[in-house]
């Protein structure tokens, strides 16, 4: 069998001979199956990739599927990417399925099987890494990735779709400091998520700018939730000299921080003045209401979205893309300039 044979003459069988397995096994290896040894895998991906492998069409009556891929779906800002990813996936006559993985950095096993099982068009990954194991094995079947707000550095090889999270940090910081806070903290998001150094990296930026020394004890790393941002920014308030000021790096991690304050005896805006990032719904509805940057979440969906059917009919750039949106300063009620404790 020669590599330049044409696409769709490649059947099951000659991919079995080649890789000296019988036919079943490269099924099993199609379908993602763990009963495969790792080196009898390899092999077999290795001749479908060389061979362009590629499945029969699914049947007209079989709706096409685009999968997103969470580790946690508990939160608003999940629910946001969501509708942007199933009104993309509408427009083109596809259906939404929704997975849970076991981690930010390593998608489990169960995982990849019931993807592979599915078939689907591609696959949306948001705040996670994929180990070289799994980029192989959704390759080998065709199936198109794109990661939304990456964990750790995105991979070279990889697309992934993200908003202007240093600009963001710059921004909500420099309002801060426009308005004469000096003693300005941080909760960010977790250490290992790219966005939430992206955040950091942009506020001591601003702190640097405007020749504001950036004090590490006035620095958390959160986990974007409203019961994280509450016990760091207890920590904050209740230090020797307290800051102004707390920029949060979720409207949910900035909740907690408001009822930190409150718990302190302190009042948002006059006594602390507080700053979130996502511009959820509740933003505009806490109490005070809450100064923010807005993330275009549902957007990033859809970019990714479209990215991943644009992989899929070989329409994206031949080199992985980055897709990188723009963020707001939305100002409301949560900050002014500081008071006198």
């Amino acid at each position: 069998m020669e590599k330049g044979d044409e696409l769709g003459r490649v059947t099951l069988a000659d991919i079995a001979r080649e890789a000296e397995v019988s036919v079943s096994t490269v099924s099993k290896v199609l379908n993602g199956r763990t009963d495969v040894s790792a080196p009898t895998r390899v092999r077999v991906e290795r001749i479908l990739r060389a061979h362009d492998y590629r499945r029969a069409a699914r049947s007209s009556a079989e709706a096409p599927l685009v999968e997103i891929v969470f580790h946690e779906l508990d939160s608003l800002w999940a629910m946001e990417l969501l509708r942007g990813v199933e009104a993309v996936a509408s427009e083109h006559g596809a259906a939404m399925v929704v997975t849970r993985s076991g981690s930010r950095h390593a998608p489990g096993a169960e995982w990849i099987e019931a993807v592979l099982r599915r078939r689907p068009l591609g696959v949306v990954l948001v705040f996670s890494s994929l180990p070289p194991e799994l980029k192989r094995q959704l390759r080998a079947r065709s199936i198109p990735f794109v990661i939304i707000d990456p964990a750790g550095n995105p991979d070279p090889d990889v697309p992934s779709v993200g908003s202007a999270n240093w600009a963001g940090g710059l921004a909500a910081t420099r309002h801060l400091i426009e308005l004469g806070h000096r003693r300005i903290a941080i909760v960010t998001g977790p250490a290992d998520t790219l966005c939430s150094l992206a955040r950091l990296d942009g506020y001591r930026s601003a702190m640097s700018m405007a020749g504001l020394r950036v004090d590490p004890t006035l620095t958390a790393f959160g986990d974007f939730h409203a019961e994280g941002g509450f016990a760091r920014a207890k920590r904050l308030l209740e230090l020797p000299k307290p800051p102004t000021a707390i920029f949060a790096g979720s409207d949910l991690q900035a909740l907690g921080v408001m009822e930190a304050a409150r718990v302190c005896g302190l009042r948002v805006p006059e006594d602390l003045s507080v700053v979130g990032y996502d511009d959820l719904d509740i933003a505009q509805w806490s109490s005070p209401a809450l100064t923010t940057v807005r993330q275009p979440l549902r957007e990033m969906g859809e970019q990714a979205t479209r990215l991943i059917l644009a992989l899929r009919t070989g329409e994206a750039p031949a080199t992985p893309t980055r897709l990188e949106l723009s963020t707001t300063l939305v100002v409301r009620s949560s900050t002014v300039p500081p008071g006198r404790r």
